[in-house]
């Protein structure tokens, strides 16, 4: 992860180490030459929270704008991922000390007090530098308006994945003619395909790595398969509690059973599965972030949506976008530019594809250079197909949602308490959140930011 205060320098010399192991999956990068030394005329002042691989494209991207708008200077400072970087965005927008453009988890925005840590983007200046509501994913666009006003510009999606190993899969007879996995429409298909991988598994090898161990994860499974069976979370008013706790425990029955049927091994949790899966495992639950690890081991490998064993189809999904965060004197040249920097940075995302994400805006999807990729050509459809947390200020990556209902599931899926049990008591929680007020008002940002 990032650090903060990280020089542009120092995170291309730690890219450059990770291309080393195989991890990066593209060309050199641009200059790195200080962002300030350009002799633009209008400042942007840029924060992000994109280390490794992700933050070398960012970067990329950055410095392909630098050379097409030599007008406008762009400083960007990327700070620790999670809970500090949102902290210190926090901080400066309620004290005036905001960059000009920021980046947010999708999910975390209903929870950054929009209109007073937040202002809103203006869509006719984006519509001027090329960006238009038409060119998105509506449930995505959705996703990015409060209130009847936009604040936040998606940049891509990333989801959740099931990786396979097309050599073992050849073995196990569970490749189609396509070259692709046997489709699954059932738990019991899915079981069914994990007991003939394990046939042709080597010894020592788990069949299946899907991080069991890890809040986070088994968070973001839950909800893609909680969305399968159609389950809800709250009223449209946000006011009641809607959770099924019957289909709440179908779900951690089902993430159970990869333990207790022996596909998935305790001792391996964690990263442990992104290593057996280098090294022979046929699956790996994964985020798309991994592919560059794996195109980079030159694996024969491919990825797809979570299966659909409720028979919906749906993927867990967050969403990188660019928002701005609140500045008393928001206007003028700055503003202009930092809706010129996220507009360019959206129409070309081509270079951001290679670190695994889908594209927020829609025409690179359909471009030649985008189809060519593999795999990502092949879980594209997950863009359809989002799974994602309820839109309440608590919700979005890292925030109190996972911090309090992803160990519960973990608690279920390693087997220290029942799945009914477990199913209760994060209803009872999902209660309890629902009674908190967001501290994140724009008020007490400066206490409520290291929980939120």
């Amino acid at each position: 992860m990032g650090r903060p205060g990280l020089h542009r320098r120092q995170l291309l010399a730690a890219a450059g180490g990770l291309a080393v192991a195989g991890s990066l999956g593209f060309a050199a990068l641009g200059t790195g030459a200080d962002a300030l030394a350009t002799g633009g005329r209008t400042r942007v002042r840029f924060w992000n929270l994109f280390s490794g691989g992700d933050g070398a494209n960012m970067i990329a991207m950055l410095d392909a704008f630098r050379k097409a708008e030599p007008g406008i200077a762009v400083k960007d400072s990327t700070l620790q991922w999670g809970n500090p970087f949102y902290t210190k965005l926090a901080m400066a927008a309620a004290g005036n000390r905001a960059p000009e453009l920021g980046v947010m988890h999708l999910g975390r925005v209903p929870g950054f007090s929009p209109g007073r840590l937040l202002d809103p983007w203006d869509v006719g200046l984006l519509a001027r530098y090329g960006v238009h509501e038409k060119d998105f994913n509506p449930a995505l666009w959705k996703r990015a308006v409060i209130d009847g006003k936009l604040y936040a510009l998606p940049l891509d999606i990333h989801v959740q994945l099931c990786f396979y190993r097309r050599d073992v899969l050849k073995k196990a007879g569970l490749l189609g003619a396509d070259g692709r996995m046997v489709p699954v429409t059932s738990t019991d298909d899915w079981f069914g395909v994990l007991k003939e991988a394990k046939k042709a598994t080597r010894k020592g090898l788990q069949t299946i790595g899907f991080w069991h161990n890890d809040q986070n994860f088994q968070w973001w499974f839950f909800v893609a398969f909680y969305t399968q069976l159609g389950g809800t979370w709250f009223d449209d008013a946000r006011t009641e509690v809607t959770f099924d706790t019957d289909k709440a425990t179908e779900v951690l029955e089902f993430l159970r059973r990869h333990i207790t049927d022996g596909y998935a091994d305790p001792g391996f949790g964690g990263g442990a599965g992104a290593e057996q899966f280098v090294n022979g495992s046929p699956f790996c639950w994964e985020g798309n972030w991994s592919v560059p690890v794996f195109t980079g081991a030159k694996l024969d490998y491919g990825a797809t949506p979570l299966p659909p064993v409720f028979g919906k189809r749906a993927t867990h999904a967050e969403s990188h976008s660019f928002v701005l965060p609140h500045q008393a004197d928001r206007g003028g040249a700055p503003n202009e530019g930092a809706h010129r920097l996220a507009a360019y940075i959206v129409r070309h995302a081509r270079q951001w594809a290679a670190g695994g994400h889908i594209p927020a805006y829609t025409p690179t999807l359909s471009t030649e250079a985008y189809r060519k990729l593999s795999p990502q050509n092949e879980y594209v459809s997950a863009m359809d197909h989002q799974a994602t947390e309820p839109k309440v200020w608590f919700a979005g990556s890292t925030g109190i949602l996972a911090q309090r209902v992803g160990p519960i599931v973990v608690s279920s899926t390693m087997g220290s308490a029942a799945p009914d049990t477990a199913a209760r008591r994060m209803k009872r929680e999902l209660a309890a959140l629902l009674a908190m007020k967001n501290p994140m008002d724009g008020r007490t940002a400066a206490q409520g930011g290291a929980v939120a």
